[in-house]
């Protein structure tokens, strides 16, 4: 006889949401400027406009694990390299002109930080973000890669939950790539196993160990 915890037990779990999503179509650019203003910036969920859609998703706790790691790996690189770095986390990004707007996960000015710094980015004058990094686990309907490449961003990070994609821009089209253009001493066997210490061994002993790898590497 099956007692009722053994029969519990015994049913697989199913993995908890990474993200929540709902994708709006057929929507204007004035509407989602609109939904913008009447949202604020106050809020949890973050909007994505691209060719008339409108996705708003609000990312759950291993989305937000994924992101937060990888920028945490993004600020030590530039500590240990000694580059300059503007972060801008989940900024709306809006070019009216292509009709695309985005709320990237991390959006990072480091090779263009001089000319942002001190001052509120405008698109409309200033060059785009450095490195956006997207973390996106569960489906989305929005087409990240092609929005941010007419965005025209040198550098994009696309992490699924277990693999990290790169994306550098030649010639006006991405491209994978197997290494960073950014942080060229970055493998993304470094990356893996920093997010798999996280997981492990903590956020901080993390830190630390990857801080000392880094210094050694870079004096050798």
């Amino acid at each position: 006889m099956v007692t009722t915890n053994q029969a519990i037990n015994s049913t697989p779990t199913e993995k908890p949401l990474a993200e929540k999503r709902v994708t709006l179509h057929n929507i204007s650019w004035q509407a989602y400027e609109q939904i913008l203003d009447a949202l604020g910036d106050n809020r949890a969920a973050r909007l994505t406009y691209y060719q008339g859609m409108l996705e708003i998703m609000t990312p759950l706790e291993e989305h937000e694990s994924g992101s937060e790691h990888i920028g945490m790996l993004i600020h030590l690189l530039t500590e240990e390299l000694n580059l300059n770095i503007k972060s801008m986390a989940s900024t709306t990004l809006k070019i009216p002109e292509s009709k695309v707007g985005a709320e990237p996960d991390k959006c990072y000015y480091i090779q263009n930080e001089p000319a942002v710094r001190g001052k509120t980015v405008d698109l409309a004058v200033d060059p785009p973000p450095d490195l956006i990094l997207e973390v996106d686990i569960t489906h989305t309907d929005i087409n990240k890669k092609q929005l941010y490449q007419e965005m025209k961003v040198p550098e994009f990070w696309r992490y699924n939950g277990t693999n990290l994609t790169i994306y550098l821009l030649q010639n006006g089209e991405y491209q994978e790539s197997a290494t960073s253009a950014t942080f060229p001493i970055l493998t993304k066997a470094m990356v893996y196993d920093f997010l798999a210490q996280c997981k492990t061994q903590g956020e901080t002993q993390t830190k630390r160990a990857f801080r000392a790898m880094l210094q050694e590497q870079i004096q050798q």
